[in-house]
């Protein structure tokens, strides 16, 4: 599915799909709400994880945390359909658009990932909550799986 990197000119203005993929075989996504344009979540892909999108047209991730493909929704019925893929210049990020089905992304059960901010005093830097509710409680959803967030 992907093309071989040949040449910066191909890489940055031509129409080879040829993905940079870090050493240790990710991609950096980030995913955006396809009507609002909040964004939801940032993640990796790994090469199969992108050809299933791809394929699929729905969201598949590398879950680092879980050392497998995680395609978006499978557990929570969250499933992020895609709407738009979209590559940067480089070809070394993805951008993918998506309608989220049950109108979740944050397996913590907020809409978007990025429900704080970070505020500062001058002394300390603080965060404030810019979703006031969570849209589904995770021990309703997720019971007893492990939760993907690492210390």
């Amino acid at each position: 599915m992907f093309e071989e990197r040949k040449s910066v000119k191909e890489v940055e203005e031509g129409n080879s799909l040829s993905p940079k993929f870090s050493n240790d075989g990710f991609i950096p996504v980030v995913t955006t709400d396809a009507d609002s344009g909040v964004l939801l979540m940032h993640a990796y892909m790994n090469k199969e994880a992108l050809e299933l999108t791809i394929k699929k047209g729905e969201a598949h991730y590398f879950s680092r945390s879980r050392n497998c493909i995680w395609h978006k929704g499978s557990t929570s019925g969250f499933v992020q359909k895609v709407i738009n893929i979209l590559i940067d210049d480089d070809q070394d990020c993805i951008w993918l658009k998506v309608k989220v089905t049950g109108n979740a992304s944050c397996h913590v059960g907020y809409y978007s990932c990025f429900y704080r901010e970070i505020k500062y005093d001058g002394t300390k830097a603080k965060l404030k909550f810019t979703e006031k509710e969570k849209v589904f409680d995770p021990d309703d959803v997720y019971g007893d799986s492990p939760n993907p967030t690492i210390l």
